[in-house]
């Protein structure tokens, strides 16, 4: 069956970021040919929050810095630019929102700050996120108990009803396998809750609301630190601030890295972002040094 595309320049463009050379069906398989080069090519990062220049999650604004300038994003951005160019593909698909529950305190109940897709597929209800900086999830039917493992050795599983305390917790999206192949916010063993969410409609407004919140609230991860991530093709590479973790099939390795020029080269390198020297100096982990 062929493929209807509503915006063939855009869905050009982006096959050609992700490396994909033909257009894919509109079926589960073309679903996963296109997350999987996604987030073997797109880096998530949050580095123009700290350069002082803000999240736009505008489609035009987005496709114009993960595709045109080539840079990385955070889940607002990279499940916006993916949802829209699985509606171009001619998916079905729409979005939610979820609350992270990595690392949160117990007895407190976190915001809305991940955004996911929702794709239907045959009558077959999926999710698909792109935009997860915490580890690689993969596409997983909307069903209860339902598993899937990915590259870097780590299950991950679906459960209804799963999170006590959270207004939203229709479902959880959990967890288990190697920390290291995270962003660190999993350290512990055994099945881990990394989100959960609702099926409820979203609106353009509800994503702008969690996309301001996210981006600008103050002492939050996105707002007090320096993030890059990438899947790799067996593990995971992560940078907080100076501090790199790279998991692979051998097992992790960590270091620190020593000054602006190694993080430039690094974030060029591993994470596929090029920024200036004067960007990169302007990030606050060096320009605080600097004063």
């Amino acid at each position: 069956m062929g493929v209807t595309i509503q915006d063939a320049d855009a869905v050009r463009a982006y096959l050609a970021r992700i490396g994909v050379q033909h257009v894919p069906a509109t079926d589960v398989d073309g679903l996963v040919t296109l997350h999987r080069a996604h987030r073997l090519t797109i880096p998530f990062e949050n580095l123009d929050i700290p350069l002082g220049r803000g999240i736009d999650i505008a489609p035009d604004a987005i496709v114009a810095k993960l595709v045109g300038r080539r840079r990385g994003g955070y889940c607002f951005e990279q499940n916006g630019l993916f949802l829209d160019r699985l509606c171009d593909l001619g998916f079905v698909a729409r979005p939610l929102l979820a609350r992270v529950w990595l690392a949160v305190p117990p007895g407190e109940v976190p915001p809305r700050t991940h955004m996911l897709v929702l794709v239907t597929l045959d009558g077959r209800d999926w999710i698909a996120d792109v935009g997860f900086g915490g580890s690689l999830t993969p596409p997983l039917p909307l069903e209860d108990g339902v598993e899937a493992t990915t590259p870097d050795g780590a299950r991950h599983r679906l459960r209804r009803g799963a999170v006590p305390g959270d207004p939203d917790g229709q479902w959880l999206l959990e967890r288990q396998g190697p920390a290291g192949a995270t962003d660190g916010r999993s350290p512990g063993s055994g099945w881990q809750p990394q989100y959960g969410f609702a099926e409820r409609v979203v609106t353009g407004s509800d994503i702008a609301q969690c996309n301001h919140w996210t981006a600008t609230r103050p002492g939050t991860r996105f707002t007090s630190f320096c993030v890059a991530s990438r899947v790799l093709p067996d593990g995971f590479a992560g940078l907080m601030d100076r501090a790199l973790n790279i998991y692979r099939a051998g097992g992790p390795e960590t270091r620190l890295i020593d000054g602006s020029e190694e993080y430039r080269a690094v974030l060029a390198e591993l994470f596929g972002i090029d920024l200036t020297v004067e960007e990169v100096l302007a990030l606050p982990i060096f320009a605080r040094a600097s004063v």
